[in-house]
Formats: structure tokens, C-alpha cells, sequence
């Protein structure tokens, strides 16, 4: 078992020995419980957890409700009453057993295993940055932007003659839920939306300037996202896949790299009430890769991150999702997960992933995107399942399995970097920002669709992709994965590979 650590969706390593880098309302009033009737004993070097309390949406948190949570031993951080949950941290470590025999609390669950604040650093590998001499080099046809021909992603959803027609509206924004964004980034900067922008790591809004950056010891994730999906077409550097939208940049990892469910819903909720049209989603939310319903505490977090998301598309937002980097069939009846609790000591556990879910890949309403290479067909990483997956766009792949046409000479993505700089990731980190930049032009050209016409158009002019059959990406006479359904709709692809042009055009 190797070390734990946070496995959110920046990226994948590919197997060793191929030529790749990584980048990759109350109750009536009832009888006291025993939660009500005396404060918790909490020692003094007790460690402290950080908790979500899911009560009735709607309504301030109610003075009773207040009272248990400091008698249970808890302090709330911040309340979100438009869902109903709250944040609360404490050294109690009966506190979400005791809350939730309160009455009005509908769940309560810790957000973590390991003790507040994580301290560690994750060092989570580094992309293929790009030199400054090969910048400087970078030569493109008239019309293109210089490290363009390096993107053969454009091309493969059609983003290249989508630009002629259309580069998307100023009026859309496309919010990146993720480790933060470099707004500094010369690719970025024209389209930054700095009042859609936010640190959420804490569970509570950090609107101070510039809080919305990774440090420099942080991943490039967030910033490699962004540029995907809006990289300016500007003369400089690369393009994005829709040029013309606003990008923010909603920062929910902590140093170490972990994606909390307090610093999430924090990140939705902001998204919905800043007019957000689309969010991108490159995660799984920490520390349990797939959340049980019948655990208390990780029904409580399914619970919040599902109010927080619901609410994003009620207000407007299409929520945008990687489908993950394991070439788990997340339609199987059992998946053995072997990184959860990944922030102390996991341990292999089988699943359903019908009843334990992803969040918020799985959750109602999210798209769930699945990756692809070079050569058009499923990653060799990418998750996949009937019924799960909704649609593909470029993610990368080894360029060993799937290598592109030239000029591009590179299987991975190419996106911006902190600093100022430009590399390459691979992942359903990157297919995600894709959809999300073609659900944006979509917008841009339908600005009074609703989330559920966008998505219903996002798939309807997809590419339609039969199955892969055989799919054995590394040639070595053994089957990978298998997929299953029909060319209109299958395990692999979803409705489709994403199509910009039909975005602007239809």
C-alpha cells in the first residue's frame, strides 16, 4: 500500500516505462435528547475535526440547534442557510454522534480523518513545462494563437472552427472549483472574472485580493483548468476552448492538496450566488473516494455537497465533473477502493457504486465527463460505466498509446501555468474543462437557456461514438476495460465526444 495521499483529479501518471510526465424548518418541539442535557467534556489536548450539521434548508440556524452544537463541544465556522448546512469545528470526538440525536439535525458526519489544520505538503508531481526557448520558438499559421498547433485538442471537439464562428460571450463565466487559479497568467488576465473569485479552503469565504491563487508551493491544477477552458485568443501562448468567456477562479484545496466537503459546498454556494453559468469540477471530494449511504458520517457529506450543487443549478450554473483516473467501470456492481480514508490510513474496502457515490462526479445533475486521447478512444486511465458516463472530450493519454498528428507531439494537454509559463497534464482533469468550455458556448450562443437545456443540447450534438471492441490500449493481447451500449449512448463515451462547433452553430 503506498503512502496516503490527496487524489484529486489534477492529473494522472502513466504506467512506468511509457513516455509520459505527470502533471497529470424544525421538528415540533420534542423531548430532550441527551445531546441537550449537558456541554461535552472535551480534554485539552484533545485534536480538533471539522464537521458538517445538515439541518432543514431555508431559515437561520436556530438558537436551539446553536445551543447543542457548543454543548456537544463545537463552534460553527459559518452556516449556509440557503441548504442547511453548517460547518462546525470541535475536539469532541462524539460530537457528530451526539448532534445528530438532536432534533432538527438530519445528518451530521466529520469532513476528515486527520486532526485540523493538515499540515503536511503533498508533493503531487509537476507538469511538462514548456521551456522559454521552446515558447520563443512556438511558430503557428496566421489566425492561431503560437503553441496552438501543439493543441490537437481543439481540433478533435471541433473548437478550431467553432473560433471562426464564435469565441464565446463576456457575459458567461465559467467558475473553476479547484486548487486555484493564477489570474496573473498573461493567458488568463483578459478573461478573469476577479468578483466571481474566492478561497473557500476554510469552509468560509476569503474574499481578500488575490486569495483565490495557488501558493507557490501549491499545484498548477486550478491554473492549467482555466487555461483549457479560456486561455485568451490573444496573440500569446495557447488558446483556450472558449476564448471569449470570463474564467473564475473558486479555491477549495488546502496546502496539502485536500478537497474538504466544507471548502466545497463553500465553493458551490459562492458559484450560485455570483452568476456563475457553468462550473468545473476536476475532484473527488476528500478523504473517501466513494461515500456510503448507510455511514453516517459520509451520508452527511453526500447530503451537503448535493444541497450545495443542487443549489448552483437552481441558480443557473451547469455543474461540470471528471469522471476519474482509476479505468474504474463506475456501472459495475463492486469496485474495490483501496485509498480511502486518504487523508490517515486507508484500507482496501468493495463498494457499490450505486450506493456509495463519487462526489460530486455522481451526483444528480452533474455531467460527468470521461476522457480521451489523441487517437479519439477512451484514455487508458479513464473511468467509465453505462448510464454514468455522459460524455467525453480530450483528456490526454500517453502519447505510446495514442499518438497525435503532426504538428502536435505530445498525447497530453496542453494548458497555462503559474508564472506565466504554459505544460502539459493528462487526465479527466482535463476532459472536464473541455465540456465545460463547450457548455459555455453553448450559453454564449442560447444566454436564456436554463442548466437543464444546456446540458440536454451539450448532448445532443456530441459526436454519437460506438463502443471501442476490443479495447486493449496497450496491445498486449489482454482486454482493458469493456464497454457497454449502443453507438448513441455507451459506457465509454456517453452521448458523445463534445462538439464546439455545433455549439456556436445550432
Amino acid at each position: 500500500m503506498t503512502a496516503p495521499h490527496a487524489r484529486y483529479r489534477r492529473a494522472v501518471a502513466i504506467p512506468a516505462g511509457m513516455a509520459m510526465a505527470t502533471a497529470l424548518a424544525f421538528l415540533p418541539n420534542t423531548t430532550a435528547t441527551a445531546a441537550d442535557e449537558a456541554p461535552a467534556k472535551v480534554s485539552a489536548d484533545a485534536t480538533s475535526l471539522s464537521y458538517v450539521v445538515n439541518v432543514k434548508p431555508g431559515h437561520g440556524t436556530s438558537a436551539y440547534v446553536k445551543k447543542a452544537v457548543g454543548k456537544a463541544g463545537g463552534t460553527i465556522v459559518t452556516a449556509y442557510d440557503q441548504i442547511g448546512v453548517i460547518v462546525v469545528h470541535s475536539s469532541n470526538p462524539d460530537f457528530a454522534e451526539n448532534i445528530r440525536k438532536v432534533r432538527g439535525v438530519q445528518s451530521a458526519g466529520a469532513t476528515r480523518t486527520a486532526p485540523l489544520p493538515t499540515a503536511a505538503t503533498g508533493d503531487l508531481g509537476t507538469p511538462k513545462a514548456l521551456s522559454a526557448a521552446e515558447v520563443a520558438e512556438a511558430e503557428a499559421p496566421a489566425g492561431q494563437d503560437p503553441l496552438e498547433p501543439q493543441q490537437w485538442d481543439l481540433p478533435a471537439i471541433k473548437a478550431d472552427k467553432a473560433h471562426e464562428k464564435s469565441l464565446g460571450s463576456k457575459n458567461v463565466t465559467v467558475a473553476v472549483i479547484d486548487t486555484g487559479v493564477d489570474d496573473t497568467h498573461p493567458d488568463i488576465a483578459p478573461n478573469f472574472d476577479r468578483k466571481a473569485s474566492v478561497n473557500c479552503v476554510s469552509g468560509k469565504p476569503d474574499t481578500s485580493d488575490g486569495a483565490w491563487r495557488p501558493g507557490a508551493a501549491e499545484s498548477p491544477h486550478g491554473t492549467h483548468v482555466a487555461g483549457e477552458i479560456a486561455a485568451a485568443k490573444n496573440g500569446v501562448g495557447m488558446t483556450g476552448v472558449a476564448p471569449g468567456v470570463r474564467v473564475s477562479g473558486i479555491k477549495v484545496s488546502n496546502p496539502a492538496g485536500f478537497f474538504y466537503t466544507e471548502a466545497v459546498v463553500c465553493g458551490f454556494v459562492w458559484a450560485a450566488e455570483h452568476g456563475v453559468d457553468v462550473t468545473n469540477n476536476s475532484y473527488y471530494t476528500d478523504p473517501w473516494y466513494f461515500n456510503c449511504k448507510n455511514d453516517p458520517d459520509q451520508k452527511a457529506l453526500l447530503d451537503a455537497v448535493g444541497r450545495a450543487s443542487r443549489y448552483a443549478e437552481k441558480k443557473g450554473a451547469v455543474n461540470v465533473a471528471a469522471a476519474g483516473n482509476e479505468n474504474y467501470d463506475l456501472a459495475s456492481d463492486e469496485i474495490t477502493d483501496p485509498s480511502s480514508p486518504n487523508d490517515s490510513t486507508p484500507g482496501d474496502r468493495v463498494v457499490d457504486p450505486s450506493k456509495c457515490l463519487d462526489i460530486p462526479t455522481q451526483l444528480p445533475g452533474v455531467v460527468t465527463v470521461a476522457s480521451t486521447g489523441a487517437k479519439g478512444i477512451k484514455s487508458s486511465f479513464s473511468n467509465y460505466g453505462l448510464g454514468v458516463a455522459d460524455i467525453a472530450a480530450p483528456g490526454g493519454d500517453s502519447t505510446a498509446y495514442q499518438k497525435p498528428a503532426p504538428p502536435a507531439t505530445s498525447g497530453l494537454i496542453l494548458g497555462t501555468l503559474p508564472g506565466g509559463k504554459w505544460g502539459y497534464m493528462a487526465g479527466t482533469s482535463m476532459a472536464s474543462p473541455h465540456v465545460a468550455g463547450v457548455a459555455a458556448l453553448i450559453k454564449s450562443t442560447h444566454p436564456y437557456a436554463s442548466p437543464a437545456l444546456v446540458k440536454a443540447l451539450l448532448y445532443a450534438e456530441a459526436d454519437a461514438t460506438p463502443c471501442t471492441d476490443p479495447y486493449d490500449i496497450d496491445a498486449d493481447g489482454k482486454i482493458d476495460a469493456v464497454c457497454e451500449g449502443s453507438k448513441n449512448r455507451n459506457g465509454f463515451y456517453g452521448w458523445g465526444i463534445a462538439d464546439a462547433l455545433d455549439a456556436v452553430t445550432k
